[in-house]
């Protein structure tokens, strides 16, 4: 149909085509009823290899793939994962792509080795951020050094699922060995509590009269999970114990002992990621939980180790919504089914509902913003056809002619929208289309 035109670049201007993904695309095309959402998917689940990826080979003649998140022009570790993660399962039948997968792992492991606090890169040390004035330890190369946990668990979760999918561990070599000790390293040394002797050199400040970005001080106590002083919507924490970051941390560390123990590589390593995981599970089952006058027992969103905790859910992944996406729990485990019954409700301070739509925001964009990852991280969450009906209507009717999923809408009104051109979000949404097909072909066709 005319009106449904692609809006992807012509084929000359895509920056990466895999062969693997343009077949599943019309496969998958082909199956879905809908025209609208056959070409909302069509349009979104390439977006990454489309516009964001530089794929080049380094001076070693090692694959190095930088990709940006699309309207930023620097490399988020967490993004950088989120955006690759979909096509991973693509990578048995096309083995450019597998290189290139292989190429964003080169990439990180150098960007933690730079700097494990850092959450974003640029390509080169040749550019000038605009945070150059942030006091704390800017390094060239460096675009922002907010510390997020989940950054480091990025690395992690990218490297293991690259194994998984393909059991090639050429990747994994002496600089990746070395950056998977100094992310372990940092994260080990986060867990320490304010009084003890062993602080972390981690400071931060910005001139800003932004409250999500001034950094606070705030007392916290060790009990066991490891700090993360910005939420992955790059927003300071409240209480420094981020609790869908640590539950992410848990996964990914067990997932990397458990390689690096079957490529018997590193066994140190591995006992001391199988090590950090249990002390993060153990205090996560101690002090992540509260009991909530509507919802009982429930998980909060941050803690500070002295009882103190914040109740609220991000749109942001690793946000609760998502543990059983990221693999902490199964979806019908009751903590995070009244979990998530808190965090879908007017009960989340950042839960909104309005003409145009409902679903969770966070406090970077603010109130009434509706984040449409986390409608799609809610679909890919539930175990109702119903809810994941809902769901799809939602992003079909929210992306405002575009063909495009962003960053947030307003509750009322999606032609008020920010962030354009963001390819988390859209491979995400590719990624909710090719699970669904592959699970719940009935809800597509």
């Amino acid at each position: 149909m005319p009106q449904f035109q692609s809006k992807r670049p012509p084929l000359k201007e895509r920056r990466f085509t895999s062969q693997a993904v343009e077949a599943t695309i019309q496969e998958v095309s082909a199956a879905i009823r809908d025209p609208e959402l056959a070409w909302l998917f069509a349009n979104c689940l390439p977006n990454t290899l489309d516009t964001t990826v530089t794929f080049e080979h380094d001076c070693d003649g090692k694959p190095d793939t930088f990709v940006i998140t699309g309207d930023i022009d620097a490399m988020w570790l967490r993004d950088s994962t989120n955006q690759v993660w979909p096509y991973l399962s693509f990578l048995g039948d096309d083995a450019e792509l597998k290189t290139l997968i292989a190429g964003v792992i080169h990439r990180q492991a150098d960007c933690v080795r730079l700097d494990s606090y850092a959450n974003a890169f640029f390509q080169d040390g040749s550019q000038e951020s605009e945070w150059k004035n942030d006091k704390t330890e800017m390094r060239p190369g460096v675009h922002e050094r907010k510390y997020e946990l989940d950054s480091l668990c990025a690395f992690f979760r990218l490297s293991c699922g690259y194994w998984a999918a393909t059991n090639d561990a050429a990747c994994f070599d002496a600089d990746w060995q070395s950056a998977v000790a100094v992310a372990l390293d940092t994260i080990e040394l986060e867990q320490a509590g304010l009084e003890e002797s062993l602080s972390s050199p981690y400071t931060f400040q910005r001139i800003s009269t932004w409250g999500a970005e001034l950094y606070p001080n705030r007392p916290f106590r060790r009990c066991g999970l490891s700090k993360s002083p910005f939420r992955p919507s790059d927003d300071l924490t409240l209480f420094p114990f981020l609790v869908p970051a640590n539950a992410m941390a848990v996964v990914c560390l067990r997932q990397l002992a458990e390689m690096l123990t079957q490529l018997n590589l590193c066994l140190s390593l591995a006992n001391k990621a199988a090590s950090l995981a249990e002390t993060i599970d153990h205090g996560l089952r101690h002090h992540a939980t509260v009991n909530h006058p509507t919802h009982g027992e429930i998980l909060a969103y941050e803690i500070d180790g002295f009882g103190g905790q914040y109740l609220m859910d991000d749109a942001n992944v690793p946000s609760l919504l998502s543990l059983p996406y990221l693999g902490y729990c199964a979806k019908d485990t009751p903590l995070y089914q009244r979990t998530r019954d808190f965090v879908l409700s007017r009960d989340n301070p950042y839960y909104a509902k309005g003409a145009a739509g409902r679903g969770i925001g966070g406090p970077h964009v603010g109130p009434g913003w509706i984040w449409p990852m986390s409608i799609t991280m809610q679909a890919l969450t539930s175990g109702s056809d119903e809810e994941i009906a809902d769901c799809l209507r939602l992003l079909k009717t929210t992306h405002a002619g575009t063909g495009f999923i962003h960053e947030t809408f307003w509750k009322d009104d999606p032609a008020q929208y920010t962030r354009p051109w963001f390819a988390w979000a859209n491979t995400l949404f590719g990624e909710l289309i090719v699970t669904l097909h592959r699970e719940r072909p009935h809800l597509l066709g």
